[in-house]
């Protein structure tokens, strides 16, 4: 009895493939020496045989080479779908984090294994080494994914005075630039301390803490926002919201390691020491990576101020938690940063007893020709500023010159009834103000033009402007507690006048606020008043909050534009929403009841106004928001892997450098291996004697070569001859595909313009998949293989590359019909509107469609035969109507007027009368 091949389990890792796909050329190199294939392989290559297979044994090798080839296309087309999905991710216009990466990766890798697997069960011993190449593609990609940063060595804790500048890799960018502003610039900056990231890694070690948490975050939601549905994006949001609480859960469960308890106390010690008496501290986050250029992390990680020393281990932890936070998490993923690149150092300083305190920016961060110092401040610690949570006084200062002294040229004090302050035992408390007091500016213009002397000291050491918190104690001395780049957008002040005139035929709702990120938005107004709001927020609403809280910011890269009653521009949310590109609107009074849930609204945020539904005159002026996915480490580590993954560097079969030694990507392995199989399937029959399996060329007026490999009973007799007639083909779902392409007649290609045949010209110039080496071979030729219930057709059109595969099941088991386009000549923007087309028609009828670029997969299922091939008869005339009708693509009214003739013809076909010429 001939041996079987082992089956490889579905879900065994890729590696463990590799493994399984040693056994598996073992197994065919001993039947290759002594089994059934063994006399085959001996007979076809003219070895010496003690039997020569018989014409059954050969029939029952082509049956089983049959089934072999259909595991090929299937692995090939779900290789290439995978693919399309990382050249899609690659344009930087979804979001996704290492989940997508990884999984992506793997699952692609997992394809093309079986690829190879069943090319090698095609013809045993012919494709060995591809399972060297794909070893060797599989080790470079692993090495990319699994790269981690440098073990470090410093001391798992650091006093300000012992860091400056150039210790952020070891203390994060805040405290190094704390210590660095006391130590070398000699600015105001209280004494403290800092957990190093050593003090980090030595506490995620214990217990092994680190590697559970990676456990967990591998089944974290990694859904792109602009693709995903209402109900996916909850069902996401709401999976990361309780992965978040488990795992927050699960640190601060964790205990700190003794050595790591003893530097933190002793630390602390020194600084009471050092200050002659008991102090009180505050503890913040410094993550590595945070507050690095590009990024603000703004409000995103926990600060506990008036920690006293018996709290400072739980302190420690409940930081390190906030870096899972729901916010925390979103926003790495939004930004395209790892989580293993975040290690949470924690800085503790002495906490300053403060009279008054906010947030400054050393230049205007809405206008970058603006040097003036904006600062928002209120009565009390300056948490109030940074959270959103107290209406702020604004001071804008005219920094001083060589003619002249600092000033300040803009005053707003607003009603402030209540301030922060440090409570009796530990924690913070609200204290209310008198109405004299909450009336009275919370600093002095003195103080105000102090405070911009500071920050330009600052922009001039750092070479840029700076965002800066800072307090004054009850003495009236500035002391400065956080300093980071601030990002500046090119745009006209926030307090200039209502600029724009009324725009005609809309209807305002409202007029005023304080611009705080400018931009155009729609959408419908979503209100949230609680947290638990943020996992019923729509894509693409616009969100109407209260307050300006940080908590929002996880909602903004699904947000068309933001609104909220009060809040500050030097705020943690206005930073954010800066940062991706949402327009944003503060100060609007009773925003929450003045627009009704739902109702669409157009935010001109820098305009000030809100208006009714959709203004198109507002949004034609809108600049498309920024990427925040390219260039970010997610994405660096994306692009570096798929650089093993979508290169084709084999694009001509009739190089002699189409061969495995050459395959030097997955995408190679996948050409070649397609390439081969077909020519295999082609030449089998007729080069070994089995006419009945010969590939047979179609007898039909349609002016192309058509081929047809009977796989097992798609012929209605026994054919010997070279040519092969539809009255003899036994396929429907073929012979459904043939009547779509016959059933219109093909007016030949639509009317160019000159500049789409030079865009043609030049991308058949450039482009070295659409060279003269695919002339020739297999690649020109379009081919049928066929059963009574199975076709697949591999066409090629010019520069279009098409597959069509149904087949009809019977019972409980649904048929399907199939459909994979991509390729063209001109560029790329025709070629994705050609994508879009195709997809637009056939969503008219039911399939289910993946675009990717100008990649489109198509499919549709039913238990009706009649729905299938009708589906088919469609292909078919997409086929032949879809060629080179990139080329017409010039805008958007051009493919309306296409789609509108297909669908006409498509109705008339399937109503069986005559279509349109």
């Amino acid at each position: 009895m001939p041996c079987v091949a082992p089956r490889l389990p579905e879900c065994v890792t890729i590696d463990a493939r590799l493994v399984y796909g040693g056994l598996f050329c073992d197994w065919v190199e001993m039947e290759q020496r002594t089994g059934f294939f063994g006399r085959i392989r001996q007979a076809l290559t003219g070895g010496r045989s003690c039997q020569a297979p018989s014409q059954e044994e050969l029939r029952t090798l082509f049956a089983s080479r049959s089934q072999a080839f259909a595991r090929v296309l299937e692995a090939n087309g779900k290789a290439l779908e995978i693919m399309s999905d990382l050249e899609e991710a690659l344009r930087g216009r979804s979001i996704f984090g290492m989940s997508f990466v990884r999984a992506s990766c793997t699952a692609v890798g997992v394809n093309v294994f079986k690829l190879v697997r069943a090319l090698c069960e095609l013809e045993p011993g012919r494709y060995d080494a591809l399972y060297e190449r794909l070893s060797a593609i599989q080790a470079g990609i692993d090495e990319t994914l699994s790269r981690r940063q440098q073990v470090r060595d410093v001391p798992l804790v650091l006093r300000f005075d012992e860091i400056d500048r150039t210790s952020s890799d070891h203390t994060g960018g805040k405290m190094a630039n704390l210590g660095d502003m006391r130590s070398r610039i000699k600015l105001p900056v209280p004494d403290g301390f800092v957990v190093t990231a050593s003090g980090f890694d030595a506490f995620m070690a214990a217990g092994d803490l680190q590697a559970e948490i990676n456990a967990r975050l591998q089944s974290m939601p990694d859904d792109s926002s602009a693709t995903a549905t209402g109900d996916e994006a909850e069902h996401s949001l709401d999976a990361r919201f309780r992965l978040a609480s488990e795992i927050q859960q699960r640190i601060m469960a964790a205990p700190v390691p003794a050595a790591l308890a003893e530097a933190i106390l002793s630390a602390y010690d020194r600084l009471c020491a050092d200050a002659g008496g008991t102090v009180r501290v505050s503890m913040r986050s410094s993550a590595l990576g945070e507050d690095a250029a590009g990024t603000t992390f703004a409000g995103q990680f926990k600060s506990l101020l008036n920690v006293p020393r018996e709290n400072l281990l739980d302190a420690y932890r409940e930081i390190v938690a906030s870096k899972h936070t729901l916010h925390a998490m979103t926003y790495r993923l939004n930004r395209g940063i790892r989580d293993e690149d975040v290690a949470m150092c924690v800085g503790c300083m002495t906490l300053v007893d403060a009279r008054a305190g906010g947030v400054m920016y050393s230049r205007n961060p809405l206008d970058v020709r603006d040097a003036s110092v904006v600062i928002n401040s209120v009565w009390g610690l300056p948490t109030a500023v940074v959270d959103g949570t107290t209406p702020t006084d604004l001071f804008v200062v005219s920094p001083a010159t060589a003619h002249a002294p600092a000033s300040v040229r803009e005053r707003v004090i607003k009603h402030k009834d209540s301030r922060t302050v440090p409570d009796e035992g530990e924690g913070l408390r609200r204290e209310a103000l008198d109405e004299a007091e909450a009336a009275l500016p919370s600093i002095s213009d003195e103080t105000a033009c102090e405070l911009a002397r500071l920050a330009g000291m600052l922009e001039d050491a750092y070479a840029g402007p700076q965002d800066i918190e800072w307090a004054v104690d009850q003495a009236g001395k500035v002391f400065l507690l956080q300093c980071r780049p601030l990002q500046q957008m090119a745009s006209p002040d926030a307090g200039a006048p209502l600029s724009r005139a009324v725009v005609p035929g809309a209807t305002e709702l409202f007029a005023g606020g304080v611009t705080a990120s400018p931009g155009v938005g729609y959408g419908p107004v979503f209100v949230a008043r609680r947290e638990v709001d943020a996992l019923r927020f729509p894509e693409g609403a616009v969100l109407v909050a209260s307050m300006a809280l940080p908590r929002w910011a996880a909602l903004l890269s699904r947000a068309s534009a933001l609104v909220t009653e009060q809040g500050g521009i030097t705020g943690h949310l206005a930073n954010v929403a800066r940062e991706f590109g949402v327009p944003a609107l503060f100060d609007v009074p009773d925003a929450t009841t003045r627009f009704a849930e739902g109702q669409p609204v157009t935010v001109d945020a820098l305009g000030r106004r809100v208006f009714e539904g959709r203004v198109e005159e507002l949004l034609a002026q809108a600049e498309p928001p920024p990427s925040v996915m390219a260039g970010s480490p997610v994405y660096e580590t994306l692009r570096e892997a798929t650089r093993l993954i979508l290169p084709l560097n084999l694009t001509d079969p009739e190089s002699t450098d189409f061969r495995i030694a050459n395959c030097a990507t997955y995408h190679d392995i996948t050409r070649y291996a397609h390439e081969m199989s077909v020519r295999d399937m082609f030449e089998f029959g007729s080069r070994h004697g089995l006419s009945s399996q010969a590939s047979k060329q179609l007898v039909c007026d349609v002016p192309m070569q058509w081929w047809v490999i009977n796989l097992d009973d798609g012929f209605n007799r026994e054919i010997s001859e070279r040519f092969v007639r539809l009255e003899d083909i036994a396929s429907p779902p073929m012979l459904a595909i043939w009547e779509g392409i016959v059933a219109v007649p093909w007016a030949g290609p639509p009317a160019a313009s000159a500049g789409s045949m030079m865009s043609v010209f030049l991308q058949a110039t450039m482009n070295p998949e659409l060279g003269e080496g695919c002339g020739g071979g297999f690649c020109e030729r379009n081919v049928f293989m066929i059963s009574r219930r199975y076709a697949c057709l591999n066409s090629r059109f010019g520069f279009h590359f098409t597959t069509i595969e149904s087949m009809l099941s019977e019972g409980d088991f649904d048929s399907y019909a199939g459909f994979k386009f991509s390729g063209g000549a001109a560029d790329e923007r025709r070629r994705v509107l050609r994508a879009e087309l195709i997809g637009e028609v056939l969503e008219h009828f039911d399939f289910q469609v993946k675009i990717r670029g100008d990649n489109l997969f198509a499919k549709a299922e039913s238990r009706r035969h009649d729905f299938v091939l009708d589906r088919l008869r469609i292909l078919g005339y997409l086929l032949v109507h879809t060629r080179q009708i990139d080329m017409a693509m010039a805008d958007r009214g051009a493919a309306d007027v296409l789609r509108e003739k297909m669908l006409a013809d498509i109705r008339s076909m399937l109503s069986g009368k005559e279509g349109t010429a």
